[in-house]
């Protein structure tokens, strides 16, 4: 066990993240190209499926409860040596995920078209966005399981595996897609109808993969009978970690909602311009991403084996990191912000909404790289609570009422709400570091000793 202990504690940012930065940007890679597809396609069915996008990921956070707090405690408890519990762990998740994912798909079956509504969309861009949301809400079960799949690979350091499943299925989303809207082989074009599909088949596919991969690599049988006997202690530890985590990017979803509701007001040119640049932003934060994960990772064992001064200096080392590839690659893209629009439309409006935004972003990338980092090393400390509540109140009191005073009242339009969310991105990364500095996961450790006592 000894043996096993140290293997889990000496593993290195690198060997872990490495894994993960692939998986990430071919993620991102194939959410970029989608949409690059759709707006060559249409760009009513880009904003639509944009759109519809976002509410789905507002439902695959409640699958986020479970694997932020699967990832923490069972990282903590290989650092502590403790595998069998490490275990049983993953088997309550899994469980746990199976019984979100059937709930979740049928909420959405039932009320998609309700909840889309909500976002004040019209005409094809709705109808896009409902088929979108039909199709693809299905595949939402198959979303819950791997994410629950993935997190005990990825908190056992197997992130190579869970990259190799990411590949393979954003290939299948990829021909998909190719078929869908360019017609290849002599099949119809389905357009947004097609590129759901292909979402649900792949996703299906990454089910069977990881469940394989979980019993080869890991020799632990998931089973039916796992479904029905997850035991309420490992419950009750997964969701009072993952539920205050998740919670913190609920509310970051809900503010993006109410966010897009004022963008939408600004008319079709933003929010197409709106869906396109998340797009391209996501290419700032996909190196930070993947090393805050594994720093994630590593500091849950490092706290699960009482080595408190090697998680504070891990922290602070991939900050320092983070912050400064945030910001070289915001610039470069700020730098050639022309070509990589017309990469996506060849609207004028679009493009002149969007030009100003990408500098915009220069602002907003390295404060959301403290975010990202010290906000989920946070979590892996036990500190749970701070992160949500701080989000909350910055997030609607921040970057909400600032989009509205400056993109509306103000009149600086998407530009305005992009600097609103750069002031809210530096407060909490500013307050996130201070805590981090603070060394709360002393006060957690005085407090569990107490219990004990």
């Amino acid at each position: 066990m000894k043996e096993q202990t140290n293997k889990y504690q000496e593993q290195t940012l690198f060997n872990i993240s490495w894994p993960l930065f692939i998986e990430l940007a071919l993620h991102m890679g194939m959410g970029i190209l989608a949409t690059f597809m759709l707006g060559h396609y249409s760009d009513e069915a880009a904003a639509g499926v944009g759109v519809a996008n976002q509410l789905l990921n507002i439902f695959i956070l409640i699958f986020n409860v479970t694997s932020i707090g699967a990832t923490v405690l069972i990282s903590q408890n290989l650092g502590a040596g403790q595998l069998k519990k490490a275990r049983q762990l993953a088997r309550s998740v899994f469980g746990l995920n199976f019984w979100f994912g059937i709930i979740v798909a049928a909420i959405v079956f039932f009320f998609g078209e309700r909840l889309l509504r909500l976002f004040d969309i019209h005409g094809m861009v709705f109808d896009y966005g409902l088929i979108f949301v039909q199709i693809c809400g299905f595949s939402l079960f198959f979303e819950s399981i791997s994410l629950a799949l993935s997190a005990t690979l990825r908190s056992y350091g197997y992130t190579k595996e869970s990259m190799v499943v990411t590949v393979i299925m954003d290939f299948i989303s990829l021909v998909g897609n190719l078929i869908a809207i360019g017609g290849f082989l002599g099949i119809p074009i389905t357009g947004v109808t097609g590129v759901s599909w292909a979402i649900v088949i792949a996703r299906a596919f990454a089910v069977c993969a990881l469940i394989y991969l979980v019993y080869n690599r890991l020799a632990l049988n998931l089973t039916f009978k796992d479904v029905f006997h997850a035991k309420k202690e490992d419950i009750n530890g997964v969701l009072s970690i993952g539920i205050p985590s998740a919670g913190e990017n609920l509310s970051y979803q809900l503010s993006q909602l109410v966010i897009t509701s004022i963008v939408v007001s600004l008319g079709t040119a933003s929010l197409a311009a709106r869906v396109y640049i998340l797009n391209i932003n996501m290419i700032c934060y996909l190196f930070t991403l993947a090393i805050a994960q594994g720093t994630q990772l590593l500091v849950a064992r490092y706290i699960g084996a009482k080595q408190f001064e090697r998680a504070l200096r891990r922290g602070l080392r991939t900050l320092k990191i983070a912050m400064a590839a945030s910001l070289l690659t915001s610039l470069i893209i700020a730098l050639t912000g022309t070509p990589i629009l017309e990469i996506f439309t060849k609207d004028p409006d679009i493009i002149a909404v969007g030009i100003p935004v990408l500098w915009a972003i220069v602002f907003v990338e390295p404060g959301r790289a403290m975010n990202i980092v010290l906000m989920s090393s946070l979590k892996s400390a036990g500190d749970v609570r701070f992160p949500v509540v701080i989000g909350i109140v910055s997030m609607w009191g921040v970057a909400v009422s600032l989009s509205y005073i400056f993109g509306i009242h103000f009149e600086l339009g998407l530009l305005g709400i992009w600097l609103a969310q750069g002031v809210d991105e530096w407060l909490r990364g500013i307050f996130a570091t201070k805590r981090w500095l603070m060394k709360p996961w002393e006060r957690i450790v005085g407090k569990k000793a107490e219990v004990s006592a």
